[in-house]
């Protein structure tokens, strides 16, 4: 569950508002749409809006980066569990009823003081992998294989904890549920709340004799190997799902998900700009004045481009379709060559005499050879270009 509506506009503050004035509109919606109170059908739909918007006003970290990006900063940044992780919901927080149900009833989060209502066996915790690739490789896309460390089931004991040969025992205070029910009164009435057992964290059984592999975890740290498929067009900040490769769950629950974070390394010769990569080409004065072809390097290889005559320097020329691919998408970008026309510092004799002449002939004079031969631009462009 993640709103698309503005997080402001949710809680009727203005962007401006302050963390107490954010506390008190959520907290007064909050009283007003907790479904305990209110029996409207999209009451715990609203219940959920408010909290994730409150989750991200009331964080100062995420709500800078919401201000800056909107709802794909936010996306691009966090798992619903990071949203709502250690946000401070006040008298709310121990309503695990309410937010266990935001996640499936899935474990692994504990944003909520050990809040969330458990329905079986928890679910892994999520990982997050930060991976560095290069501009080439996020132009045509790459494989590569990481390794990532994680808890996996223990191969000696097969998971229980238990050393081989005992078997757990049902936890007396929980009697196997694994939580325990607590009825509790705030200022906005009496709330029932149901928490982790604290004699079996959650288990429903306790091991007597641990099994010394696991020391009773039932997990055992171990390296994975895992193969990566970063797609073309891949930019800074995106995230890769790899559903299942997370740390293990509780017997009989489902592993959690690996989150593989890109970050591209900064080119020497290229920059970014959205799809279309910028590249500055040195030429000639000769060339800027008469024109040429000159070969210029992409992330696709090198491709001719035509020097009009006159070009100015910092010209943007367009090689058409020599960018970066569009994400999850057909077509690409481009490539804007900013031509920067190169003064010559130190001039030969003969490129002295030249430059003098055209310096004369700038006037208005016909500076073209009536009697054929190369004349004074032909002359100029063959000694330019072997000096520069």
């Amino acid at each position: 569950m993640t709103t698309t509506r503005d997080y402001y506009e949710i809680l009727g503050v203005s962007k401006d508002a302050t963390e107490a004035e954010i506390k008190k509109e959520y907290r007064k919606l909050a009283m007003k749409y907790h479904p305990d109170k209110n029996k409207e059908p999209d009451a715990e739909e609203k219940f959920k809006e408010i909290s994730e918007a409150y989750a991200v006003l009331s964080d100062t970290e995420k709500r800078e980066q919401y201000d800056r990006f909107g709802h794909a900063g936010i996306d691009s940044r966090y798992t619903q569990e990071d949203i709502f992780r250690n946000a401070d919901f006040g008298g709310f927080s121990d309503l695990g009823d309410i937010f266990g149900s935001i996640f499936g009833g899935g474990g692994g989060f504990g944003g909520f003081g050990g809040g969330q209502r458990r329905q079986g066996p928890s679910r892994g915790s999520d990982l997050r992998y930060d991976m560095t690739i290069t501009l080439e490789q996020a132009a045509k896309g790459t494989e590569t294989t990481i390794n990532v460390p994680r808890a996996e089931r223990c191969d000696v004991c097969g998971g229980t904890g238990a050393k081989p040969g005992t078997s757990p025992k049902t936890c007396s205070n929980c009697h196997g549920s694994g939580q325990v029910t607590h009825a509790r009164d705030t200022p906005f009435g009496r709330f029932m709340s149901t928490t982790t057992c604290n004699v079996c964290h959650g288990r429903g059984q306790v091991i007597e004799t641990p099994c010394p592999a696991c020391k009773g975890t039932g997990k055992i740290k171990k390296v994975r190997k895992i193969s990566v498929k970063v797609p073309k067009g891949a930019d800074n900040g995106i995230r890769l799902k790899i559903r299942g490769e997370g740390e293990e769950g509780s017997p009989g629950a489902p592993s959690g998900d690996l989150y593989v974070v890109i970050h591209v390394e900064p080119h020497d010769k290229f920059q970014r700009v959205g799809n279309d990569i910028l590249y500055e080409q040195l030429i000639s004065f000769s060339m800027a004045a008469l024109g040429a072809d000159v070969m210029v390097p992409t992330l696709h290889g090198k491709v001719k481009m035509s020097i009009k005559l006159g070009t100015q320097t910092h010209s943007i020329l367009r090689l058409k379709g020599k960018g970066m691919p569009y994400l999850h998408g057909r077509g690409q970008g481009d490539q804007l060559v900013r031509v920067i026309v190169k003064t010559p510092t130190k001039l030969t004799g003969d490129q002295k005499d030249l430059l003098k002449k055209y310096q004369k002939l700038e006037n208005g004079s016909d500076m073209k050879n009536p009697k054929g031969g190369k004349g004074i631009f032909g002359k100029m462009k063959g000694a330019f270009e072997a000096g520069i």
